[in-house]
Order: C-alpha cells, then sequence, then structure tokens
C-alpha cells in the first residue's frame, strides 16, 4: 500500500510548484501594479535608469562583499587575540611558579652554605682542642721530667 503522505520533496516539485503558483496569480485578472512586484520593472519604461540601479547595486554587492570579508578578518584577529592571551596568562603562571621555585631553591642553598661553614668552624674547634692538649700533655710531662729526679 504506498504512502498516504510524501515525506520527502525534491527540488523540482517545489520549484515546479512555485513555477505553477506564479503563473496562476499572473494569468489571473492582473493589474500593472501585481505585474510589477511579480515580475519586476518591464525593460523600456525603466531602461537608462535600469542601467543606473544594476550599476548602483553592483556597487552595493561589492561594498557588502568588502564588510564581510572585514568582518571575517575581526573575528579571526579576535580568535588570535584571544589564543595570545591564553598563552600570556600561561606564561605569566609560569614566570611566577619559576620565581617561587627559584626562591625556595636559593633559601636551601643558602641554609646548605651555612650547615657547611659550621661543619668546617666545629672541625676546627676540636683541632684546635686536640692540638691544644698534646701541647698541654707535653708540657705536662716536660714538667714532670724536670721535677722528678733523673735517677728514678
Amino acid at each position: 500500500m504506498p504512502p498516504k503522505f510524501k515525506r520527502h520533496l525534491n527540488d523540482d516539485d517545489v520549484t515546479g510548484s512555485v513555477k505553477s503558483e506564479r503563473r496562476n496569480l499572473l494569468e489571473d485578472d492582473s493589474d500593472e501594479e501585481e505585474d510589477f512586484f511579480l515580475r519586476g520593472p518591464s525593460g523600456p519604461r525603466f531602461g537608462p535608469r535600469n542601467d543606473k540601479i544594476k550599476h548602483v547595486q553592483n556597487q552595493v554587492d561589492e561594498v557588502i562583499d568588502v564588510m564581510q570579508e572585514n568582518i571575517t578578518k575581526v573575528i579571526e584577529r579576535g580568535e588570535r587575540l584571544d589564543e595570545l592571551q591564553d598563552k600570556s596568562e600561561s606564561l605569566s603562571d609560569n614566570a611566577t611558579a619559576f620565581s617561587n621555585r627559584s626562591k625556595q631553591l636559593r633559601r636551601q642553598m643558602w641554609w646548605r652554605g651555612c650547615k657547611i661553614k659550621a661543619l668546617m668552624a666545629l672541625v676546627a674547634v676540636i683541632l684546635l682542642l686536640v692540638i691544644i692538649s698534646v701541647f698541654r700533655e707535653v708540657e705536662t710531662w716536660s714538667l714532670l721530667l724536670r721535677v722528678l729526679p733523673a735517677d728514678v
């Protein structure tokens, strides 16, 4: 059983219906005003003015094309500016993170240097104490040797 309604219309069906509707409007009692709106201006009455209108229409079309190109370029420029802004924000964030990390590393290295200096000072003090204790011991032995008789 064929479908009751046609679900898909092709281009021929649509243009054919428009043409038949136009033909019906033009064939029935039509006056000059209806003809003007349905067919456009007729040739001989609007000859020289029609050329000027076409010329002006061409200029308007050119201006429209130029403006559409300009709008497209402005939109593309806006997109590029958005991308640049995103990249600059990313660079700014990275620079801040780098600055913070470098300050932290500088502090760590300063503390490491302080620890090394303290360790070196401690080693120097220990060596000095060892040297002093050795000299005192030598002095003590030399004093003992002087005090004690040589026979003993």
